[in-house]
């Protein structure tokens, strides 16, 4: 198993059932060899890369100008901003919406912060970028393991968030004290093996940050609910995270459709035929209801 297929099982919740099958189809690949030159932040926003100081460290925020609200792009587990490539440019064309995306700290151009990963210090690092570039009003897309960050950003900014389309997103209602004991006793063999080693590369680093407090991180996250004011989409991949463990495809199955039944504003969207990484598998379909939902919001 590669320290990248367990980074990916970690930060989405796999069960003791996969672990046992093998290979996941995680949160979709990176590519982040190249390191863009940073530009001067500004308010409204310039073009390209801002880096921006949060907390002691530098975060990379990605800008195509644009009309507000903002389409906030979060990669998930294990992928920087550069998985929304090919979707960004299209979604500033077809909607006119300024494009924000971004790399999580110890991800792609941001710099790597010691110590176990919280997810309130990524909710930070986005509050002081969208801060800084001005981002007012915002529509968070979100993927696998971004939905948890969107779920406690949009319970603390509610009047920001003018909408959410929640890409196969890792939601509250999936982290049942069951699920959480099956990652937990999944990958703590994988995560031994990785600490005894001599030089961890930087994907591994993050794995170790992110496993370092799952349990307690999860825990808490299956208590939060969604700010009944803000609408959201869920767009349901075919395989889920878990295509080789059938209990766990149904629990994430059962907790998408959980999420989308809880209020009005909230729909749930099945993509057919594609993998976890729906974004790439179809990515006209997550288009189209990213701008349904700027058109909602309008």
């Amino acid at each position: 198993m590669t320290s990248t297929t367990l980074f990916r099982r970690t930060a989405i919740a796999v069960g003791a059932t996969v672990a046992a099958a093998g290979i996941l189809a995680g949160c979709g690949p990176s590519d982040s060899t190249a390191t863009p030159s940073p530009v001067a932040t500004s308010t409204p926003a310039t073009a390209g890369t801002h880096l921006i100081s949060s907390n002691g460290h530098k975060v990379a925020f990605q800008v195509t100008p644009g009309r507000l609200p903002a389409i906030v792009l979060d990669a998930g587990g294990g992928a920087d901003s550069s998985y929304w490539k090919n979707l960004a440019p299209v979604l500033a064309k077809s909607t006119g919406s300024e494009i924000i995306t971004y790399d999580r700290e110890g991800m792609g151009a941001s710099d790597e912060v010691p110590g176990p990963w919280k997810v309130e210090n990524a909710v930070s690092d986005l509050e002081t970028g969208l801060t800084e570039l001005g981002a007012t009003k915002v529509i968070l897309v979100s993927h696998s393991e971004a939905g948890e960050i969107a779920t406690y950003f949009a319970d603390q900014h509610p009047d920001q968030v003018s909408g959410a389309v929640l890409v196969d997103a890792s939601l509250p209602q999936f982290y049942t004290d069951s699920e959480i004991a099956r990652v937990a006793a999944a990958t703590q063999p994988q995560v031994d093996a990785l600490k005894k080693k001599p030089n961890p590369t930087k994907p591994e680093r993050q794995l170790l940050a992110v496993a370092a407090d799952y349990v307690p991180e999860h825990k808490a996250y299956h208590k939060m609910t969604w700010p009944s004011g803000v609408s959201a989409t869920v767009i349901a991949s075919a395989q889920t995270p878990f295509p080789t463990s059938p209990p766990d495809a149904q629990a994430w199955r059962n907790a998408q459709a959980e999420f989308a039944k809880a209020a009005g504003n909230r729909r749930l969207v099945t993509a057919a035929n594609t993998s976890h990484d729906v974004a790439l598998d179809n990515p006209g379909l997550v288009q189209s209801e990213v701008e349904a939902m700027v058109k909602s919001a309008d």
